[in-house]
């Protein structure tokens, strides 16, 4: 019995969703759970999996159309029966077309498509070591996973594994184009015209919006942070050991910006109409660089877990964001926000406030450069430093000038007195 494959509700306030990429073919088999189309909604970008295992039979609902939530998209056929045709789309407007006759005559008969087949071995191999993330990069760029080698535990193929096969392929082509090619190829960049994506339009309405809203100023700390360069170079090897996750230097602003904002929770709060919504919690939106946008998933009650709880919880939505598995309400609700324009190699940045909060932390890239510094008795020298620089920006309607530099100076100070343990 064929299944239908509907166009899913991705929360309660979103009625419809744009179809961005099917991920297989008519004809092609798939496996209950996995990944077989794209949306885009107005609050997330998704990956939406197979309600059931057979032959996607056909595809109701081409790339780029924008439909209704629980319409029929597409259908599977189920294991063992015979896979029909695919229909051709209404026609819009009218009657549909006849179809043309049936010849009666000596025509060879038609064969019958092949049985689907059981996924091979070197199939379910891949599949039990890699990740999801790298299955979906391996399949966008029709990679074929036993040609990688895994550096991971039990030889695992990783991201860093597989972004690196990709480079060594790219160069390897790049070296055997000719540059007349080259040339002409680049050539015709300029002069496209592409329509925007669904997720593109969003984050220009909302970025045009927050300007109009907010009375945007900005403040910005340079901040030594030797002390965390140091402390996270002698134990980043055990942490990562003890606890099977990465050690970065977000959950130092992050955990940072939490103490401040317990202190100045002014800075966490939200315009409502004429009144001022204070917070009990801080919800933390950590700003996620996409290759084909940004978002802003949310880690709810950030003030309640302690360094490797924000740790893990942090690098958990940013995977779940880039291989598009987040929910609807994991991009809802932050009362404050952090971005790193650093991670890039921006000295700083002037980010816009992702409303409705009232402020939005920017966090510049860590460089070695001479500072003075003072040693006990008050003796100035200079030395070599790491340094990063701290930009504040928020909403003047809530938050006075001496009050966002408070705030900064708490941050500031809680990240070159470094005291707490991080596990």
């Amino acid at each position: 019995m064929a299944v239908d494959i509907v166009m899913p509700q991705m929360g309660e306030s979103i009625f419809e969703g744009t179809i961005t990429k099917w991920l297989k073919k008519p004809g092609e088999r798939v496996r209950r759970d996995e990944p077989l189309f794209e949306i885009s909604t107005d609050k997330v970008d998704a990956e939406i999996p197979a309600p059931a295992s057979g032959v996607l039979q056909d595809i109701k609902v081409q790339e780029g159309n924008t439909v209704q939530v629980n319409t029929v998209v597409g259908t599977i056929a189920g294991d063992g029966e015979t896979v029909a045709a695919p229909s051709p789309p209404a026609q819009s407007g009218g009657a549909p077309l006849a179809a043309p006759p049936t010849p009666r005559a000596e025509s060879a008969p038609a064969q019958a498509p092949p049985p689907p087949t059981r996924p091979a071995p070197r199939e379910q191999e891949d599949h039990a070591r890699s990740s999801p993330l790298v299955r979906k990069i391996a399949r966008e760029h029709d990679v074929d996973l036993s040609q990688v080698s895994g550096t991971g535990l039990g030889g695992r193929i990783t991201k860093q594994d597989i972004l690196s096969f990709l480079e060594r392929q790219e160069t390897a082509a790049a070296a055997s184009v000719p540059p007349a090619a080259v040339s002409q190829a680049a050539a015709t960049i300029p002069g496209d015209l592409v329509p925007m994506t669904q997720m593109r339009k969003i984050i220009a309405q909302r970025m045009i919006e927050s300007r109009r809203t907010s009375a945007h100023v900005h403040a910005m700390f340079e901040v030594d942070m030797t002390r965390i360069v140091q402390l996270r170079n002698k134990t980043k090897t055990a942490f990562e050991q003890r606890h099977a996750t990465r050690l970065t230097f977000m959950p130092f602003f992050v955990r940072a910006a939490i103490i401040a904002l317990e202190q100045f929770p002014i800075v966490n709060a939200s315009v409502e109409g004429e009144s001022i919504r204070y917070h009990r919690h801080v919800n933390l939106g950590v700003a996620v660089a996409l290759d084909w946008g940004l978002i802003v998933p949310v880690l709810k009650n950030a003030d309640e877990l302690n360094f490797l709880g924000l740790q893990r919880g942090i690098i958990d939505l940013g995977e779940r964001a880039r291989s598009k598995r987040l929910k609807p309400e994991e991009v809802e609700g932050s009362t404050f926000t952090v971005t790193n324009p650093g991670q890039f190699g921006a000295v700083f940045g002037l980010p816009i406030i992702n409303q409705p909060n009232a402020a939005i932390l920017g966090v510049g890239g860590i460089s070695k450069m001479p500072l003075v510094v003072s040693d006990a008795e008050g003796n100035d020298s200079i030395a070599i430093r790491s340094v990063v620089h701290l930009t504040l920006g928020y909403d003047h309607r809530l938050i006075d000038g001496a009050v966002a530099d408070q705030f900064m100076a708490l941050v500031k100070k809680t990240l070159e007195n470094w005291s707490e343990e991080i596990g």
